[in-house]
């Protein structure tokens, strides 16, 4: 019987995988990118990003990276983010605003993500910017996060 692996405290969930390929000399060699966002729900989150030549391969070194790039979230009693914060990465806007007891996460895509693994139950969100990248989506949530003290 293969060694279980024991449960690890912190959460984690895919965002992204693309197929990406650079050029040589007999045609394309494709690996795989992923962006992997890792939390605790008690106020740690990290985004982590990387490549490998399979799926799994790429989504571990991904949570690796995650894991080195934790951010401490300030959470309120309500479970929200103590005042608006927004934040520019690359061509991705975010704007976060604390939201009542009760309204819950009002975002979209990466940035619901984000905020669900960091521990945040109500806030409120916008994407300023038209990027539908969800890797820079997900890096400006970060950003916004750093900026809470």
């Amino acid at each position: 019987m293969r060694p279980r692996k024991e449960k690890s405290e912190y959460d984690q969930k895919v965002l992204d995988i693309r197929r990406v390929a650079r050029v040589v000399q007999g045609g394309r060699r494709f690996s795989f990118r992923a962006t992997v966002v890792v939390g605790n729900k008690k106020g740690k989150v990290g985004v982590g990003v990387a490549k490998g030549p399979d799926v799994s391969t790429a989504v571990e070194k991904a949570v690796y990276q995650a894991k080195k790039s934790f951010v401490i979230v300030p959470i309120t009693k309500g479970g929200s983010i103590p005042y608006d914060v927004s934040a520019k990465y690359s061509a991705s806007i975010v704007k976060l605003m604390p939201a009542s007891i009760g309204a819950g996460i009002i975002a979209g895509g990466a940035v619901r993500t984000v905020a669900d693994l960091a521990g945040i139950k109500n806030m409120s969100s916008k994407i300023l910017s038209r990027s539908p990248n969800k890797l820079n989506n997900a890096m400006a949530v970060m950003e916004a996060l750093k900026k809470l003290k």
